[in-house]
């Protein structure tokens, strides 16, 4: 056989062989061409700059607000452009982060309006939204130090005749949808999947300590207790200011300084809840008095226990604050909301 004949045979069989190149085409809906043109931040976003309080309404957020935000957080979310395409610009990446946050609007409802993928739109929503709290953490809610804690305390006392109080205590459940094979980490008591908000607020109703991130699953008391502010809560390192005195219960004398939560919270040293509840006090009890006597020792065991393993101490404290609240410390319009 002629080796000519050989030697093209190879050739072919090796160019059939060779997989088709790929031609990369930069391809981009018509529609997202027009961004500029017609996209909402470039259109309907200028116009309500002309009118504070439609820009307001839109953004939950004031044009004064909006601008010194994007002074602080533009260059941690530049991008730079590429030969393929221009980059979309800080002030309109911080316009789609702020829109979903106001709205809760899906990405893909955002990405029509204002035109760009809704990829693109969940890429923004998350860098933006970590940019902004890199950004202002320290600033806006660096963590408390004692006279910061001293200062909580002043306002509790001022507004709401609450001696030594560092703040109130609560969590949320915000839902979501369940992540894949995340079982039943996600579902909450509601029958909803979440996470969970812990959130430690002021006499003004001012965030103070947030820890964001408990499986919806467990409980506000589960979630304090796995988070990082709940440890330096039991470790004694919130650097709380020491023990006080307060000058109109000087009886009752060294008093924690402490936070105030429901009853999903333990009871502590520094945490306090209500008591609790027994829904057989609250009905005529119509057995002999050896019989109530009965009932009634262990429901008194069980209201001790019913403190979540609270210490001696925890419960003593709580009978000191309460003491106080209801005699020195009574206003004259607690008894007509509780």
């Amino acid at each position: 056989m002629d080796a000519g004949f050989v030697a093209t045979v190879a050739l072919v069989y090796a160019m059939s062989r060779r997989r088709p190149r790929i031609v990369r085409r930069c391809w981009v809906h018509t529609i997202l061409r027009k961004r500029l043109q017609w996209g909402e931040y470039h259109v309907l976003v200028q116009e309500l700059r002309l009118d504070g309080v439609l820009f307001q309404q839109y953004f939950r957020m004031s044009k004064d607000a909006f601008d010194e935000l994007l002074g602080k957080v533009g260059p941690l979310i530049a991008k730079a452009d590429t030969r393929m395409r221009l980059s979309i610009g800080p002030a309109e990446r911080l316009a789609i982060c702020l829109r979903y946050l106001a709205t809760g609007d899906s990405y893909r409802t955002i990405a029509f309006s204002y035109r760009v993928g809704h990829a693109t739109v969940a890429v923004i929503v998350k860098e933006v939204a970590g940019a902004i709290w890199t950004a202002l953490v320290e600033e806006t809610m660096p963590v408390p130090q004692t006279e910061d804690w001293r200062a909580i305390a002043a306002g509790f006392q001022e507004r709401w005749n609450f001696p030594n109080c560092v703040g109130a205590i609560d969590g949320k459940h915000v839902v979501i949808q369940a992540p894949a094979n995340s079982g039943s980490l996600y579902f909450n008591y509601k029958s909803s999947h979440s996470l969970v908000l812990l959130a430690v607020v002021d006499a003004e109703y001012l965030f103070r300590v947030v820890d964001v991130g408990g499986f919806g699953r467990s409980s506000n008391g589960g979630s304090l207790r796995n988070s990082a502010f709940g440890e330096s809560l039991r470790d004694g390192s919130l650097q709380l200011p020491p023990d006080t005195v307060h000058p109109r219960s000087r009886a009752a004398g060294l008093l924690p300084h402490v936070f105030v939560g429901d009853e999903a919270f333990p009871l502590l040293d520094n945490l306090l809840r209500p008591f609790p509840g027994l829904e057989m006090f609250r009905r005529v009890i119509t057995t002999s008095p050896e019989s109530r006597v009965m009932k009634l020792q262990p429901c008194a065991m069980c209201t001790y226990e019913g403190s979540n393993n609270a210490t001696r101490r925890s419960i003593q404290l709580r009978e000191t604050f309460c003491s106080y609240l209801n005699e020195e410390g009574v206003v004259s319009w607690q008894h007509k909301v509780v």
